[in-house]
């Protein structure tokens, strides 16, 4: 199809599209009949309140909006200029530094600070566990997300690389024994860590059992030498449940639930000590719920299948219909947990996760509600006001699937630049608060300290938020697009494996958490770190993901139910107060000199193999993640790289990507026929990858026609233009493109 004869197409439903007028809004009219007919009702707040409120939010902050991405552009148009006069030199980085302070992108750091962040429920306050990031979009994915508070230990080793899946332990379609007798002898392993028995492993226990003791619950175990073992630690026993021959026992350790189930006549329990049929860890406490990086929502069909997904999350009203190994079944929301507890009382322990809402960023427009003018409006506005009213909803205290026990609303923003920014944040979210008749800071905000100016200003940051924030997280990814963007014209940058290896990296994540633990997070915040992006690489995450909890943060993005069961064993392992009590006793160190050293090389240092080999690779990881975003709308996925190895793919990583081509391309590293070259076959590399995919639409033999290929092209050549390195327009408007031709 010929792109003038698309453009057509696209003209003909702009003008399609039905707008229904609310106050001084023109409003899709299936968001209009969302907002009107689901959510309103759940809320109590008239329809009239609710859209005047929002045309007021629109008029209001929509030039401050406007501001501040100006604002944006200008100081990287000061940068780019220094980078100019710079580019190639021997540049001191004490001049970058005062530069940077000169032109205000770089603030006075104020005087030291707690955050007085209240009502905060104990999953983020207390509780260091793993936190899952979904795309909300999926209601499956996000039903299992929200559910991934407890996982099967049994079920996440038997299935993962932590066991060699060949020889006698290969997995096939019947349970096999050898591989089963390892997950035991793994999960016991466990159990003597975290829960370990007097003079006793949990390998040698016959049978447990349950004592009296002068009307308290006691937790023993009988030995196969018919000896008596008791826990090293009595307190960690808090109760149990049973139902017929199936006994299970509830523990705490390191402020996480551990569950024995016992059952003897389970295949499983018949043949494991003590006849544990399975061990349930309390796994992924809380959950992200992704609006921004990991979905692809375009238009008001996307939109609103992720509010509405949101708003019955909220309410627990969301199901959805699974078909697994030829059976149909339904799946919804986990009910919370109920036990009796040591003197004989009943007690319930939650069984979902606590869920954020990740909001899109502040440079974001959406063309379902239009203003007076039939401009599009600031996505980000829209979603705050939508979001937390979903939130809202579910907060009725008949709600047996309430988020909050302490009555908070919880949004992630992503990609704010400097505290004004954050400041602009807050004044909205009071505003969001003020509509919906709620006492201030009830909303409280995630900082996702993944933009350069953020993290060179972070303390500044959470000052303006102190009264709401409850965790940041180093979103590494998009730091370090960030990273390349902002200098892109100083010279080139290093191949992307050695990035990490920079000294803006390790100070970039030393720094967030000792600033957090500075401002007072420790037991009343969050201090996040990032993704695994190797969603089959277990064995690695098991042998790697626990530094994280050593550099003090307490809990650390993982894609699967899965990789958070497993890694929950760290949490068990380590205990992240003690390494955070260990840190607020350290020296506090100025970081930002190393924060602001740039990942700058020579092209002499260059090898052209290497040059090749990395332009291929980044090619191939653009084109294998766009061509699911543009022709199925799948906006996070796992995408096989150039070795064939599945990494979680998102807008992060494609924006670093696209940078780091574009800035070899404006340092004369590699060509423009180098990398279209490179494009052509990768497209084939790729399509090879999906031969197997019923509905993959090839890029290579619709080179021309594939909106896909057009996509990824304008991503790579318009890279140095593309404000802040963010790649959302070029997507957006390829994704409609195909939606139009596809319809």
């Amino acid at each position: 199809m010929q792109m003038d004869n698309i453009k057509q197409l696209q003209s003909e439903k702009i003008n399609q599209t039905e707008f229904v007028i609310q106050h001084d809004l023109f409003v899709d009219k299936y968001l209009s009949k969302f907002i009107d007919k689901e959510l309103l009702p759940n809320l109590s707040i008239t329809s009239e309140k609710f859209w005047l409120g929002l045309s007021s939010i629109v008029e209001k902050f929509s030039p401050l909006n406007f501001f501040l991405l100006e604002q944006r552009d200008l100081l990287q148009k000061k940068i780019d200029d220094w980078c100019n006069e710079n580019a190639n030199s021997e540049y001191v980085i004490e001049d970058y530094i005062l530069q940077l302070k000169d032109m205000g992108y770089l603030l006075p750091e104020g005087k030291p600070f707690k955050i007085k962040t209240s009502n905060v429920d104990p999953e983020v306050s207390r509780t260091a566990a793993p936190q899952l990031v979904v795309p909300v979009s999926n209601a499956r994915f996000a039903l299992n997300a929200c559910n991934a508070r407890w996982g099967s230990l049994y079920d996440a080793v038997y299935g993962s690389d932590l066991i060699p899946n060949k020889g006698n332990f290969k997995q096939g379609k019947t349970y096999n024994r050898k591989r089963g007798e390892h997950v035991i002898d793994f999960s016991l392993n466990f159990l003597n860590r975290s829960i370990p028995l007097e003079s006793a492993s949990h390998h040698d226990v016959s049978y447990y059992l349950l004592e009296n003791n002068q009307g308290v619950g006691f937790f023993s175990a009988v030995l196969n030498d018919g000896e008596i073992s008791y826990l090293t630690n009595q307190e960690k026993f808090l109760g149990w449940t049973q139902n017929k021959d199936k006994t299970s026992y509830l523990f705490k350790n390191n402020d996480l639930h551990i569950e024995l189930i016992i059952d003897p006549m389970h295949p499983i329990g018949k043949i494991s000590p003590g006849n544990i049929s399975d061990i349930i860890l309390e796994s992924a406490v809380s959950i992200i719920l992704d609006c921004e990086d990991s979905v692809a929502a375009v238009d008001s069909e996307d939109k609103v299948n992720i509010y509405r997904n949101c708003l019955e999350l909220m309410l627990g009203t969301l199901s959805t219909e699974i078909e697994k190994s030829g059976l149909s079944f339904t799946r919804s929301l986990n009910t919370d947990r109920i036990y009796i507890s040591k003197k004989y009382k009943e007690f319930s322990v939650k069984g979902r996760a606590l869920m954020f809402t990740r909001n899109v960023g502040s440079h974001m427009k959406t063309d379902i509600v239009l203003n007076q003018k039939k401009e599009p409006i600031y996505e980000g506005l829209l979603d705050a006001i939508i979001t937390s009213g979903c939130s809202l909803a579910g907060m009725k205290d008949s709600n047996q699937f309430i988020n909050s026990a302490n009555k908070s609303i919880y949004i992630v923003k992503p990609k704010l630049h400097g505290p004004d920014e954050c400041s602009f944040f807050n004044e909205l979210l009071f505003e969001i608060e003020s509509l919906f008749d709620l006492p201030a800071n009830t909303i409280k905000v995630g900082l996702m300290d993944e933009e350069r100016r953020t993290s060179s200003n972070l303390k500044e940051c959470i000052r303006k938020l102190q009264h709401r924030i409850v965790f940041i997280n180093t979103g590494f990814l998009d730091r370090t697009g960030d990273e390349i963007h902002t200098n892109m014209r100083l010279g080139p940058v290093v191949v992307k494996d050695k990035i990490k290896e920079d000294i803006w990296y390790s100070s970039y994540e030393k720094n967030n958490v000792s600033t957090a633990i500075n401002c007072g997070f420790i037991g009343r915040a969050q201090i996040g770190k990032g993704m695994w992006a190797k969603p089959d690489e277990y064995k690695e995450m098991m042998e790697t993901k626990f530094h994280q909890l050593q550099s003090g943060a307490s809990c650390a993005w993982v894609p699967s139910p899965t990789a958070a069961t497993l890694h929950a064993i760290h949490y068990h392992d380590y205990y992240v107060r003690e390494f955070q009590n260990q840190l607020t006793l350290r020296k506090n160190e100025s970081l930002i000199k190393s924060i602001l050293s740039p990942s700058i090389t020579s092209k002499e240092s260059l090898d052209i193999s290497g040059i090749q080999k990395e332009l291929d690779s980044n090619v191939q990881s653009i084109l294998g993640y766009v061509v699911h975003w543009i022709n199925s709308g799948v906006g996070c996925s796992k995408v096989l790289d150039i070795k064939n190895i599945f990494l979680m793919e998102d807008r992060a990583t494609l924006r670093i990507s696209c940078q780091h081509i574009a800035n070899w391309l404006l340092h004369g590293i590699c060509s423009k026929d180098q990398v279209i070259d490179s494009l052509l076959r990768m497209a084939s590399y790729v399509d090879d990858q999906n031969i197997n995919n019923t509905y993959y639409i090839k890029l290579k033999t619709n080179k021309e026609n594939s909106l896909a290929y057009r996509a990824a092209y304008e991503l790579i050549f318009n890279g140095c233009n593309s404000p802040n390195g963010y790649t959302e327009e070029i997507l957006h408007k390829y994704r409609k493109l195909e939606k139009i031709r596809s319809n």
